[in-house]
């Protein structure tokens, strides 16, 4: 599998933790330093499904402290089992993404048809490296392509919320996209796009297996 010179991944039992030598732009929706951001780190970790929301900083920290995490880090929870994490690569035209994806289907929803509710555990976290130079609006549209591919993979499985609905996702997924900085400036990350293809492709491998191996384990 092709890899990204000095982004290193880690899958165990307590936790997914992406690692780089350099600092990464990184966009998300990390529940501990979430946004726009400078990291070092990301830190997907396996916690309890009663885990309170207002824990989340003190936990991760804590964590992050015992591992000696290189800081700064970008944190986000799961109630999946992270020794499972899906890990897929992609290549083309001089650019490489990396996926590292959670699947937790406990929760299935339908954006836009199910109602407000309280957060659950059940969670899809998707987290990519993509080795390249993108702007903020195509970082943006790397989400975006992601989250497209998420919904995708879920409809082509047939995967549908508790009322029925189509689902698109979970009631707490998260998106992390993290770039090296390296290469050309890119101003649009679109799924046509050289780095939006690359970053989709291997969102969509990752995301493929993870929900495979999720329903499989459930016939």
């Amino acid at each position: 599998m092709a890899m990204i010179e000095g982004v290193e991944v880690e899958v165990d039992p307590e936790a997914v933790v992406v690692t780089s030598r350099a600092p990464l732009v990184v966009l998300s929706s990390a529940v501990v330093n979430g946004g726009f951001v400078t990291a070092r780190s990301v830190v997907n970790l396996h916690v309890g499904r009663d885990l309170a929301c207002e824990t989340a900083v003190a936990t991760l920290a804590a964590f992050a402290r015992r591992r000696t995490v290189p800081e700064p880090w970008v944190g986000l929870l799961t109630a999946a089992w992270t020794e499972r994490a899906e890990v897929a690569a992609e290549t083309a035209q001089g650019l490489t993404a990396l996926a590292v994806v959670t699947v937790g289907l406990s929760h299935p929803v339908s954006a836009g048809l199910s109602p407000p509710a309280p957060a659950r555990p059940g969670t899809i976290n998707t987290i990519v490296v993509v080795d390249a130079a993108p702007e903020p609006a195509a970082m943006v549209n790397l989400a975006t392509s992601v989250t497209e591919v998420k919904a995708l993979v879920l409809g082509a499985r047939g995967v549908r919320d508790h009322a029925g609905a189509a689902a698109s996702g979970t009631s707490t997924d998260a998106v992390v996209i993290a770039a090296t900085g390296r290469g050309a400036s890119r101003p649009f990350g679109g799924p046509i796009s050289d780095v939006g293809w690359v970053v989709a492709r291997a969102a969509r491998t990752a995301l493929e297996a993870g929900v495979e191996r999720w329903l499989d384990e459930r016939r």
